[in-house]
């Protein structure tokens, strides 16, 4: 649609993936704050939140070694394409057992057509690459910390032609409503999100 603001290239387009199995607790309270970052600077997001997907794990079948594409028949291939029209991804997610929830890593490990397509069939890079982001929390009390989550989402972002240039991690917060008491983690939140906007705009960086 002509009228759509996306397909202005002064608009850039943010895909914003809250990854925890529970809906509106402390890490997605981190992207709504992140979400509120990008609007503000003139940004669109887009946010999907995984677990309404009901996204079957990787079968480790190899079919996309062929061919490039994945043989599982679900809501991923909803997400995929939206994946490809991102200028920009940010990830918000809690941290268990030092890593994302089942629920991100189906996500994640759903992606291996993107390694094929560089590892396996050779293909060029898409383009340049891509800005991302990270947001993190973990209620504390595991002394592996965040960098199994971390590593996992880089390797993800890897694949997919994007560069982690910005990180939030906040340890504390448990219950729903804990993140309320962590305004500063909010804030950079918010920051990460016009940040983004403007590294896909060229602008700082």
């Amino acid at each position: 649609m002509a009228d759509d603001p996306r397909s202005r290239p002064e608009t850039p387009l943010v895909v914003c993936i809250a990854g925890s199995p529970r809906r509106h607790g402390n890490s997605e309270q981190m992207l709504d704050a992140c979400i509120r970052g990008i609007e503000a600077a003139g940004g669109v997001a887009e946010r999907i939140a995984v677990v309404e997907y009901g996204i079957k794990p990787c079968q480790g079948c190899n079919a996309c070694s062929l061919t490039g594409e994945c043989v599982v028949r679900d809501r991923m291939r909803e997400i995929y394409p939206r994946l490809d029209a991102a200028d920009a991804i940010v990830v918000a997610s809690p941290v268990y057992f030092a890593t994302v929830p089942a629920v991100l890593k189906a996500l994640y490990d759903r992606c291996q057509p993107y390694w094929a397509r560089i590892h396996v069939l050779k293909e060029p890079p898409a383009g340049p690459k891509r800005p991302g982001a990270l947001l993190l929390v973990r209620g504390g009390g595991d002394s592996f910390g965040f960098q199994a989550a971390v590593y996992t989402t880089k390797s993800v972002f890897a694949v997919l032609g994007v560069e982690c240039v910005e990180q939030v991690k906040v340890e504390g917060p448990d219950s729903p409503s804990d993140i309320g008491r962590h305004p500063d983690a909010l804030m950079r939140a918010e920051e990460v999100g016009r940040s983004i906007v403007a590294r896909v705009r060229g602008v700082g960086g």
